[in-house]
């Protein structure tokens, strides 16, 4: 990973985007997002990932997020990737209707789930926090999913307005710390 997709500190806040391999929209069923779902959940439980805003879209996640265990964001985020795609790929050629289909076969490498890197942003102070949460919340919006960010399943705005969710969030903002 070259120097401008590091993570920094241990304690920091990152803005991050995980992105499926050639933008194949994959996270259109709902066992696919189900194990990045569950994933996640697990990462929180046992690896310390706290999660302070996220969307899952069809062919992205976004994530707002900071290790606070013994694993640094890195490691958990590595995991992740690995752990995610070995399951979805495996679901996905049991699936003949999705592995057969022409434009998913050509698009597919039966390797790869996720593209390289994760481009982490630090998130320095709370306006940019706030900044990237509501861009975040807006994916959905703006993809003409749904016409409010709460309306969204796979999206912490639902956290955020009060609403039940499939994951759980930190509502307080973590200390950022200004560089």
């Amino acid at each position: 990973m070259s120097g401008k997709h590091k993570f920094f500190g241990k304690d920091d806040c990152y803005f991050v985007t995980i992105t499926v391999f050639n933008w194949i929209k994959i996270f259109t069923r709902e066992n696919y997002r189900m194990v990045i779902i569950e994933s996640l959940r697990f990462c929180q439980l046992n690896k310390g990932l706290e999660i302070y805003g996220y969307c899952l879209m069809t062919n992205h996640l976004h994530l707002i997020v900071r290790a606070a265990g013994k694993y640094t964001l890195s490691e958990i985020l590595r995991d992740f990737k690995k752990f995610t795609a070995k399951v979805i790929l495996h679901k996905i050629k049991e699936d003949a209707e999705m592995y057969n289909h022409p434009k998913f076969r050509k698009k597919i490498d039966p390797h790869h789930l996720w593209q390289e890197g994760v481009y982490p942003i630090i998130l320095y102070n709370p306006k940019l926090f706030y900044q990237k949460l509501n861009y975040i919340h807006k994916n959905p919006v703006k993809a003409k999913m749904v016409e409010n960010p709460e309306e969204y399943l796979y999206s912490s705005a639902r956290n955020y307005a009060g609403l039940n969710s499939i994951l759980d969030i930190y509502f307080e903002i973590p200390e950022l710390k200004i560089k």
